[in-house]
């Protein structure tokens, strides 16, 4: 058990041939589209939710941050779908690798620091120094408050990879302890799986409020510099 324990988080390959690019354009297909002038009732739940969603998140943004609307539904979308694929048997989960999330991260990060930069330069460079610092600690503000810039897309990357490896070990240890005691006490055997079942649900919940999570910090990142 122990040797297979981190097996599910290995990249997967095809023929020798890496698949992850493979299944990380995978979950935009799940997300249905109509071409009709009256949707279905799926179709009308989705517009709503995303409706919902966008809503929750550009509220607070003036014209400038919500340009970024329909990039942040998009990126919500696609963590929320992974996330849930991920939960489903002998299935790989992109967001298990901190490389992935870095690259997520990293790039929605900077832009709203350029954008910081660009259109609020003194607001910006005011973070730098808080009004009212003693002359000795300027320089040692400074190199915190810096180290703190750059440590915000670590945290979205870490945060993200940190809860989905979790719950993922979790129902991997709980699932391999029910297959073990089914052969010795069944009495046992059900309480886990009923432990293992309250788990997946909690699972479902961790994977869209992570998605949430992860989205709506970018939010506030692009939010402090426009």
């Amino acid at each position: 058990m122990n040797e297979n324990l981190f097996a599910s988080f290995a990249a997967p390959t095809i023929l020798g041939l890496p698949a992850a690019v493979l299944i990380i354009l995978f979950p935009p297909l799940l997300v249905p589209t109509s071409k009709h002038l009256i949707n279905n009732r799926l179709i009308t739940t989705q517009q709503w939710l995303i409706q919902l969603t966008s809503k929750q998140m550009m509220i607070m943004h003036n014209t400038k941050g919500r340009t970024w609307s329909l990039m942040l539904v998009s990126l919500i979308i696609f963590i929320a779908t992974t996330n849930l694929l991920g939960l489903l048997p002998h299935s790989f989960t992109p967001t298990t690798q901190l490389s992935m999330n870095l690259a997520m991260a990293i790039p929605l990060w900077a832009g709203t620091v350029v954008m910081g930069f660009r259109f609020k330069t003194k607001n910006a460079l005011a973070h730098f120094l808080p009004q009212g610092t003693p002359t000795p600690l300027i320089p040692m503000l400074i190199i915190i408050e810096t180290i703190s810039l750059f440590i915000q897309p670590m945290a979205l990357a870490v945060r993200l990879t940190a809860n989905i490896t979790a719950g993922h070990l979790l129902m991997h240890l709980i699932g391999s302890a029910t297959l073990a005691l089914s052969t010795i006490s069944l009495p046992s055997t059900l309480i886990i799986f009923t432990i293992l079942i309250l788990l997946t649900v909690l699972e479902i919940a961790v994977a869209l409020i992570q998605a949430y999570v992860f989205t709506l910090l970018v939010s506030l990142y692009l939010h402090d510099n426009t």
